[in-house]
């Protein structure tokens, strides 16, 4: 079993990458848990065109901001990552809203 060791203490890239691969890993089950609220919200909606809430998108982006700012990353930066990701979530919601009403 690899130890993945924490970035300050990484000495190797073989060291970095088995972090990176762990965050990875990670990431992709906590977006699977996000899409699962996708599929909540397909279930939910009643009006298709709920599914794009423009409103909602814009308050996300601003809490992701403010929360990359108090990180200390570069909130523009994190803004246009959850950008891609708050359409495909759009994209992703409004198929299962469809699959679920034929």
């Amino acid at each position: 079993m690899t130890v993945i060791k924490l970035p300050d203490e990484c000495e190797t890239m073989i060291e970095v990458r088995a972090g990176v691969d762990q965050i990875d890993r990670e990431l992709v089950a906590l977006l699977a848990r996000r899409f699962g609220y996708m599929d909540a919200a397909a279930r939910i909606k009643t009006d298709r065109n709920s599914v794009r809430d423009e409103a909602r998108k814009a308050e996300v982006l601003d809490n992701i901001a403010r929360a990359a700012e108090a990180a200390g990353l570069e909130p523009a930066r994190l803004r246009a990552v959850w950008n891609e990701l708050v359409e495909q979530s759009i994209a992703y919601e409004a198929i299962k809203w469809d699959a679920l009403r034929r």
